[in-house]
């Protein structure tokens, strides 16, 4: 049983072939996935994918790359949307340095407004972090994020900052990057992480691991990041597939 914590199958690039895509992933042995949305239209997707299948479950919130565009009514809609039974956290959230689409005062503002709403929901949160891990990690203090906790999305960041976010109640969940030749971080991170604090995603479409790197990625392919984590702990795939999923169960509560 493998638990798929981050997925976009509410991407059109799975239009053509959603039900294909959820085949190869439950014989890959995943059993469950958060189908994260980011915007209204990915939300409304997420949301009537969790309504077709029974192992699906929704993350909804707004993107930083996004944040110049939300409204005091969308966030009142993502509140509103929250209340689905099958929404088990908020976002992905948080701050996005890479693209200069909205401004960094905008991008915090927004991502505290989030961490607020969370609090209020009590859902935990989902992060997404590209250049800004310093901002990143003092907004989660200052908002006291740790009541709720939450995952550091694809985490890319150094062990230290890890341990940080450990601290602060966050699970580290590692993607297709751990599964790169070059990309010493995410194995030191999946090293040193303990694995009771460990989820494991693929960001489909996005980040496929090796050897589908540059391919679209898909459900399937969170076998190989688990695979790689046992490997680079000296422990069985079976205990990694085990205690993610339980991790990640225990984190959404999910019976």
């Amino acid at each position: 049983m493998l638990f798929d914590t981050h997925v976009h199958l509410n991407d059109e690039q799975f239009n053509e072939d959603l039900q294909e895509v959820i085949e190869r992933a439950k014989e890959a042995g995943v059993s469950h996935m958060v189908v994260v949305g980011f915007n209204r239209p990915t939300i409304e997707r997420a949301i009537d994918l969790v309504e077709e299948y029974d192992f699906l479950y929704a993350s909804i919130g707004w993107h930083p790359v996004d944040a110049i565009d939300m409204t005091d009514e969308d966030l009142a809609w993502i509140e509103e949307m929250a209340a689905h039974p099958k929404v088990v956290a908020l976002g992905e959230m948080g701050l996005d340095y890479h693209w200069d689409k909205s401004p960094h005062d905008v991008q915090k503002e927004v991502f505290r407004r989030q961490i607020g709403l969370a609090k209020k929901l009590k859902l935990p949160i989902i992060i997404h972090n590209r250049d800004a891990t310093e901002d990143v990690v003092q907004i989660l203090r200052e908002e006291n994020a740790e009541e709720v906790g939450g995952i550091m999305h694809c985490f890319s960041g150094s062990a230290e900052t890890a341990k940080e976010c450990v601290e602060m109640n966050f699970h580290i969940s590692l993607g297709g990057p751990v599964t790169f030749k070059n990309a010493k971080k995410p194995k030191k991170v999946a090293m040193e992480v303990p694995l009771d604090r460990l989820l494991i995603e693929t960001d489909c479409p996005y980040l496929a691991p090796h050897p589908f790197r540059g391919k679209r990625n898909e459900p399937a392919y969170v076998k190989l990041v688990a695979e790689q984590v046992a490997e680079l702990k000296d422990i069985s795939f079976e205990e990694v597939a085990k205690v993610t999923t339980e991790n990640a169960k225990k984190l959404f509560g999910i019976r």
